[in-house]
């Protein structure tokens, strides 16, 4: 089943599904790219804030270049550092944050990728690109989204760069269990835990 995300604050469906330590956010109608970076931030921030039941100006969110983000939440009895991803594409965002350790997201939309054989190869790997390979047309879009989105997060959990497709990557990416996440029509979305984390 899907994992469950809570829009734009409206928490009614939430934490449905949703592993212990683990809280799914989204947000939607915001196609430019500042401007949706900015309004997933702000609701990273208040879901956090609402969690400790602090005020916002307690929490600070990080997200240096070619680092995982994280949030350090002001507690009295000290700060705590809070793993944290965030994924944008078409008009939606989505963020995790994790009590558990490292977390991962990603989205995508179902749209046809023109290269998608050489992107495949070069990036998911050759059973990938086989599997892919074997799908009606009809079929490719979705399938594609879906095995690059899983990837994406699953790298993102283990603090890893894309790069090209290698056996020993292969492995790593297996430390990662992967979820699918409920999510509009024309979208496709994973989020990934350490596979040791209770699930």
């Amino acid at each position: 089943m899907p994992l469950a995300i809570c829009w734009d604050g409206d928490a009614s469906g939430f934490p449905l599904a949703v592993p212990p330590g683990l809280a799914l956010l989204g947000v939607h109608g915001q196609s430019d790219r500042e401007a949706a970076r900015l309004r997933i931030r702000a609701a990273l921030t208040m879901a956090l804030a609402e969690h400790f039941g602090i005020d916002a100006g307690r929490i600070a969110l990080h997200s240096p270049q070619g680092v995982a983000p994280w949030a350090v939440v002001a507690l009295d009895a000290g700060d705590q550092r809070v793993a944290l991803s965030i994924s944008h594409d078409g008009d939606i965002s989505v963020a995790a944050y994790s009590f558990n350790g490292a977390v991962g997201i990603d989205v995508m939309s179902i749209v046809p990728v023109p290269d998608w054989e050489s992107v495949a190869r070069d990036y998911l790997g050759p059973e990938a690109a086989r599997k892919l390979a074997a799908r009606p047309n009809g079929e490719r879009d979705a399938a594609f989204a879906h095995a690059w989105s899983e990837h994406e997060a699953r790298l993102k959990c283990l603090g890893l760069q894309l790069s090209e497709w290698c056996d020993e990557r292969a492995v790593a990416l297996q430390a990662c269990r992967c979820f699918a996440l409920a999510l509009p029509e024309g979208y496709m979305g994973y989020v990934a835990l350490p596979a040791v984390a209770s699930v």
